[in-house]
């Protein structure tokens, strides 16, 4: 290899951008890639960011990893007495018992069903909400109409189900009595296994699309308004502008929660399926969270490692959604969680 071809491989593996040099001369050395600190220095230079995540850092240790150590319940004959590591170990039996049951087929299209409803409904509805609110030119009108639908969103489920009952009640219920006198005949909101599924999925929008439609909102805020005076310039609508300009804006966002619900999809809402739940609508509100804890807690001998393992394969299969609704993204819109 001559001198010459040495020198270009050289130059070549550096990478350098001659830009600078240029600027500062031909005669200028050239400008070597900086080399990246170690751990410990970037640590020292920046430790008061790193002081507050450790807080963070614990929680999920405490709460989110070591009660992982409980997850081989549901590979023993776990009993109280013996502890978790002094009971049987008996592998996938429970497993094996759940999906041979005949709980198991009504229970995962319960809770399918359920999720599903509660995605289609309430996800389009926050980005309706956000661009409508963002297309009001009365500000005043449009901070009234947010706080009106974000105020839902602190009142507990507890208060919610009990709102419910009050309007929805066949005797007392304000609803009922209204359709009454218009002639119609009111049907049995809170006990037909039918409206089980309405009620809890319209009540869910209505106290969460306030909330929602703010993360769209901040995204909307971000657009610059070039954009749209360019379009104005060009003639386009509103509903245009909206179309070509908004929407994009916010589709990143828009992917992520949904990747998001996707992953939560087989953990519907435990504490309001239990509070509207009564055996009359059975068939349509249990779901696997209730089961869970009527196995695991309610019945007369609790069987811990079965409702363990129910908990567990629940927990697989929304691993496995979320991965696949993920990459799934990422191939269609070229966002993700990961």
């Amino acid at each position: 290899m001559t001198t010459d071809q040495s020198q270009a491989s050289f130059v070549d593996q550096l990478r350098v951008d001659d830009t600078p040099r240029r600027r500062r001369g031909k005669d200028a050395p050239p400008v070597l890639p900086q080399r990246k600190r170690p751990l410990s220095q970037r640590i020292l230079r920046s430790w008061q960011l790193y002081l507050l995540l450790i807080p963070a850092i614990l929680w999920v240790a405490i709460f989110a990893y070591w009660p992982m150590y409980g997850i081989q319940i549901a590979f023993r004959d776990f009993t109280p007495v013996g502890g978790i590591t002094g009971s049987e170990w008996v592998g996938m039996k429970h497993f094996e018992r759940f999906v041979e049951s005949y709980n198991f087929w009504p229970l995962i299209r319960n809770t399918l069903v359920l999720a599903f409803y509660e995605l289609i409904a309430g996800f389009p509805v926050p980005i309706i909400l956000a661009l409508a609110l963002n297309g009001i030119r009365q500000k005043y009108f449009s901070r009234v109409v947010q706080l009106i639908t974000y105020a839902p969103n602190f009142i507990s489920v507890v208060v919610v189900v009990g709102i419910l009952v009050m309007l929805l009640d066949p005797q007392t219920g304000i609803v009922p009595h209204a359709l009454s006198l218009l002639g119609i005949d009111p049907p049995a909101f809170l006990t037909d296994p039918q409206w089980f599924r309405h009620t809890y999925v319209w009540s869910g929008v209505w106290q969460t699309a306030g909330f929602s439609a703010i993360i769209y909102l901040a995204a909307l805020s971000s657009i610059p308004p070039e954009l749209h005076e360019a379009a104005k310039v060009d003639g386009a609508s509103h509903l245009r502008r909206m179309w070509h300009i908004d929407l994009p804006a916010i589709m990143p966002i828009a992917m992520v929660l949904l990747i998001l619900s996707v992953g939560s999809i087989m953990s519907v809402g435990f504490e309001k399926v239990l509070l509207m739940q009564n055996p009359l609508n059975l068939t349509t509100s249990q779901v696997i969270d209730t089961y869970v804890y009527e196995v695991g807690l309610k019945s007369p001998i609790p069987q811990y490692s079965y409702a363990t393992a129910i908990g567990l394969f629940r927990s697989v299969v929304g691993l496995l959604l979320l991965i696949a609704v993920n990459a799934f993204s990422r191939r269609v819109t070229k966002a993700g969680l990961f």
